[in-house]
C-alpha cells in the first residue's frame, strides 16, 4: 500500500522513545468522491432562439435512479428542484424534498458519489457548496413541447 507524502512526513516527525519500537497493527483509509456539476447557461440550452417556437418543458413520470456519470450539466430553475441534462441528451428533473434556496445563491452544487454509482430518489441529496443538504424527493423526466 502507497502511503500518502503528507502522512509519512507526520510518522517522520513522531517523537521515539529510547526501547520502544512503535507497531502499527491496521490502516483505515476512507476517501469520498465528490462530482462537481457545471451549470448550463440559459442561452446554450435552455431558452430557444427568437425565431423558434418557445419550448415549454412538460414533467412526465421518471425513474427512481439516474447513472451519476450520466449528468452532463444542470440548470436550476427553482429552489424546489434541479434541472439535469443527461449525456445522451435527454432532460431529467430532481424535485427535492423542500426549497433550497442555497443551490442557486452560491452558483452551484455537489453531489455525492454514491458507491453504487446511482444517484437515487430518497437516498441521496444535493449539497450547496455552502454545506447546505437538499434531500432528492423523486426524479421526472421533461418532455419538450411547443407554445405558442
Amino acid at each position: 500500500m502507497l502511503l500518502r507524502p503528507a502522512l509519512l512526513a507526520l510518522l517522520a516527525a513522531a517523537p521515539a522513545v529510547a526501547g520502544d519500537t512503535p507497531t502499527v497493527t491496521h490502516w483505515s483509509f476512507h476517501e469520498r468522491i465528490v462530482i462537481r456539476i457545471p451549470r448550463l447557461r440559459p442561452s446554450e440550452h435552455w431558452v430557444a432562439a427568437s425565431d423558434a417556437p418557445i419550448l415549454r418543458w412538460k414533467e412526465k413520470h421518471g425513474p427512481h435512479c439516474i447513472g451519476a456519470t450520466e449528468i452532463g450539466g444542470a440548470a436550476i430553475g427553482a429552489s424546489d428542484s434541479v434541472d439535469f441534462e443527461m449525456a445522451d441528451g435527454k432532460r431529467m428533473r430532481a424535485r427535492l424534498d423542500r426549497d433550497c434556496p442555497s443551490l442557486d445563491f452560491y452558483k452551484g452544487f455537489y453531489i455525492v458519489r454514491p458507491a453504487d454509482g446511482q444517484l437515487c430518489a430518497t437516498r441521496d441529496a444535493i449539497r450547496s457548496r455552502s454545506g447546505a443538504v437538499c434531500p432528492i424527493r423523486d426524479f421526472r423526466k421533461l418532455a419538450a413541447e411547443r407554445w405558442r
